[in-house]
């Protein structure tokens, strides 16, 4: 196998279906997108670690949803670590890639060396908004952070918000392949049943005292199912998330060959951001005229930067309403 051949999965996001369990599924691997998506600030590692974890989980959940517009994933901590948002863009038309931006705010002299990355959250909540454009009302659902990592509170919010018994295996870091300089890898696994909803599940909300987790949502057969999948995911490892040795289809036959695994067409990914001058003129047109003045620089400017993508605006305080 070339390695042209081995990295043709990269960037890509593989949907699968386990006909004999009756779960779904995601496989996605991040290369060049998660690099332009971390290069774009000075990030500490563990903030690289929950911005690669935020956008693998992004990836795979809005590749699951039909969107028309955005799926947007945002956490909140009150912690060192005070915003990590990511954006998933549907693609314009078929056969185009769709985008990913994900940015993170954070104290940086708070961030301490040797800390765990997601205990630099604190207390805080994980939250999903879908936009589906103009004409239409954005969802939203947030759930509290929970679990110990991202991956376990996006289950925690699918299990509660949507009652969707839903699992997460990820796996990421730096990597050489021969011939080229260091870069990230990222992949990872989601797999989600598909039952009538648990008697269990009656009269949950996200107001709960006691969340719920994907095993209070599944009973008898799609129990053993669930848990018979859950098992077997157990047993991947590192090197088949991340690749790019193996491919995903490879792994899947691996995993759930006995699960007659059903493929169905890969969607590229890549870095992308939706930012423009007429998008931030439009945001500054609402801001009172007041609070305009204040924002002007000693240039007689008002200076805007976007935080995915590092681009730069400026515009005169008159063509905003600021005169």
């Amino acid at each position: 196998m070339s390695l042209g051949t081995q990295i043709a999965w990269d960037d890509t996001v593989l949907p699968f279906q386990l006909d004999h369990a009756d779960i779904r599924g995601r496989f996605v691997r991040l290369t060049r997108s998660l690099d332009e998506i971390l290069a774009q600030h000075a990030y500490p590692p563990q903030i690289e670690a929950l911005l690669t974890e935020m956008t693998l989980l992004t990836a795979l959940i809005g590749q699951t949803m039909s969107l028309r517009w955005k799926l947007s994933l945002q956490v909140r901590g009150d912690g060192p670590v005070k915003l990590i948002a990511t954006d998933y863009f549907a693609p314009a038309s078929e056969g185009e890639a769709a985008r990913l931006r994900a940015y993170a705010s954070f104290d940086a002299q708070e961030v301490q060396d040797g800390a765990q990355p997601f205990d630099l959250l604190g207390e805080g909540y994980f939250g999903i908004l879908i936009d589906q454009g103009s004409g239409t009302a954005p969802y939203q659902g947030i759930t509290p952070l929970s679990g110990g990592s991202l991956s376990a509170s996006a289950e925690t919010y699918f299990a509660q918000s949507e009652q969707l018994p839903t699992r997460f295996a990820l796996s990421f870091g730096s990597s050489t392949l021969p011939g080229q300089k260091a870069g990230w890898r990222a992949g990872g696994m989601m797999i989600q049943h598909m039952p009538k909803q648990s008697p269990f599940a009656a009269g949950a909300s996200e107001g709960a005292e006691t969340l719920l987790t994907a095993k209070d949502l599944v009973e008898g057969e799609d129990g053993e199912n669930w848990d018979r999948v859950n098992i077997l995911l157990d047993t991947i490892d590192e090197t088949e998330l991340v690749g790019p040795i193996l491919q995903p289809t490879d792994v899947l036959v691996r995993l759930f060959h006995e699960e007659q695994p059903r493929i169905f067409d890969t969607q590229p990914v890549s870095f992308g951001c939706t930012c423009s001058e007429q998008r931030v003129k439009d945001s500054l047109a609402g801001t009172p005229v007041d609070e305009l003045r204040e924002l002007v620089t000693e240039t007689g400017m008002i200076t805007a930067d976007c935080q995915f993508c590092g681009a730069q605006y400026a515009f005169s305080p008159e063509s905003v309403g600021g005169a």
